[in-house]
């Protein structure tokens, strides 16, 4: 059919590329000059002018000569090493040079470590029974250093339902907010669906096992809670924020727990796992009293792993 013969695209050589790219790049670099020049050529006139014709600085004479004398020279000297640095250092010290030598220091690297090698005893290869473990170990440990739980539960360690919180806690709000302001904060798919919108001022990184989960420019989303830690490896204080599973799978990660303790028993389809308080210390604990804003009384109670 007419029409539906695709236009074949020319191809470049890589060798081809990399010429016209280096041309490019001289055509810019001379072009920069020109202007220089130009620049220099209509600065000269202007401050010549300024001092014969419309007598500007005409008494000011440094060692006799005029003043004009001194500005130009100076521009001069900044066009001549503009000039050099076009036609002489760029010319025959640009990229490919720089590539040249980089190349040259990695192979005297190379040569002095297995230099070094040749000079070790021996040893035996650890096996990888006993290598992989140790990395876990150590991977785990660097994520775990500064994860923070931060949870409201009640008294049996409710903590929502059909998918929402089931009390209204302002002082809760407002703490929650002050805490996770400006930090990576860690979520199951069901506890970012409970939010009308993504929270401002906080980097929202979202467990699910959905592969194509749809969210809003600017949300991570991750498959497993490892991916998740590792994705909030630049924060130095990361939060987990829910839900139930999160918590639980988060747990043995965390060094430090925000809990509000809300001092009733609920029914409720999701809970925080239950804490061996031989692991936690308790460093902080506030109460406060229910009022008209706090539906129940509660705590603001701290805790890091011993």
């Amino acid at each position: 059919m007419f029409g539906n013969k695709k236009k074949e695209i020319p191809q470049i050589d890589k060798e081809q590329l990399e010429l016209i790219k280096h041309a490019q790049k001289r055509i810019k670099q001379k072009k920069g000059l020109y202007t220089h020049f130009i620049l220099f050529l209509i600065g000269s006139i202007a401050v010549i002018v300024a001092n014969l014709g419309l007598h500007i600085g005409e008494t000011y004479r440094p060692l006799n000569i005029d003043w004009f004398v001194f500005v130009i020279a100076f521009w001069s000297i900044f066009l001549i090493y503009h000039a050099f640095n076009v036609y002489v250092i760029h010319r025959f010290m640009g990229d490919s040079w720089q590539q040249e030598q980089l190349d040259i220091l990695v192979a005297k690297q190379k040569a002095g470590i297995e230099k070094l090698k040749s000079k070790l005893p021996e040893v035996e290869p650890v096996s990888q029974t006993t290598s992989i473990p140790a990395i876990e170990e150590k991977k785990k440990l660097t994520k775990k250093q500064n994860l923070t739980l931060i949870v409201a539960a009640s008294e049996n360690n409710a903590i929502g339902k059909d998918n929402q919180l089931i009390w209204h806690l302002r002082d809760d709000l407002q703490r929650f907010k002050s805490l996770t302001s400006g930090h990576c904060i860690i979520m199951g798919r069901k506890t970012f669906e409970s939010f009308p919108k993504p929270l401002p001022n906080r980097t929202h990184i979202v467990v699910t096992s959905q592969q194509r989960y749809k969210v809003p420019h600017g949300v991570i989303v991750v498959h497993n809670l490892d991916d998740a830690l590792d994705a909030a490896l630049e924060d130095k204080h990361p939060y987990v924020i829910g839900g139930g599973e999160i918590y639980k799978q988060a747990l043995p990660f965390a060094n430090k727990i925000e809990l509000t303790r809300v001092h009733d028993t609920f029914d409720a389809d999701t809970h925080f796992p239950e804490l061996n308080l031989s692991e936690w210390r308790e460093v902080q604990n506030i109460y406060h009293a229910k009022d008209e804003e706090n539906d129940h009384a509660f705590s603001f109670i701290t805790y890091e792993r011993i």
